[in-house]
């Protein structure tokens, strides 16, 4: 039971952790980039928006309430990398949002419906015939929380060693880290066979 419980968080974990899968990091980072170490509640508050979204629409494709063509998926979820990028470079340095930060939440909560969605296949293959498809589900959750959280105190920390140590402006690293994400999320799309 509890090697069970174990293994599922670990996939949780490796989901978001699989470097050959880089998308869920890179919308991460977008998501956190922005905030400073201060912040750090309200992030943990944004990445969990992010995994309950995630997770509901797992549950539903899971249960076949909902069935979405898995390379239109594929290609929105780059998209949703591209979107928030480009809103942070749009954005970097124009002070806190704290006015927006309901159409933020939710913006993530429906970014984690479709980074669910893309998941939902792989799932499929995770589960055995004795298994409780709930009980998986949320073990698989908590898996990708804690992993959600690593990385972000991680982009957090490295944020501030970078604004304070190396003396960049916090509208210039949003803007910097931004663009890099724009120019890795760009390929992704392309490659698409929806493109």
């Amino acid at each position: 039971m509890l090697d069970n419980f174990l293994f599922n968080v670990k996939h949780g974990i490796n989901h978001v952790l699989d470097i050959h899968a880089y998308d869920h990091i890179l919308f991460l980072i977008m998501l956190s980039i922005p905030f400073v170490f201060k912040d750090w509640k309200r992030v943990i508050v944004l990445v969990t928006v992010f995994t309950l979204g995630h997770t509901l629409s797992l549950i539903l494709a899971t249960y076949n309430v909902v069935r979405i063509n898995s390379q239109i998926v594929e290609f929105l979820i780059p998209i949703t990398i591209l979107i928030v990028a480009v809103y942070n470079i749009f954005t970097a340095g124009k002070g806190p949002q704290k006015e927006k930060i309901g159409l933020l939440f939710i913006t993530t909560l429906f970014f984690g419906l479709i980074h669910g969605l893309g998941f939902a296949r792989e799932f499929e293959k995770l589960q055995k015939p004795s298994d409780n498809k709930f009980i998986l589900l949320l073990e698989f959750a908590l898996g990708i929380e804690i992993a959600q959280i690593i990385i972000v105190f991680l982009v957090l920390f490295i944020s501030y060693v970078v604004q304070t140590i190396f003396r960049f402006t916090k509208r210039d690293w949003v803007m910097i880290i931004s663009a890099i994400v724009v120019g890795l999320t760009i390929p992704m799309i392309l490659k698409n066979p929806i493109f």
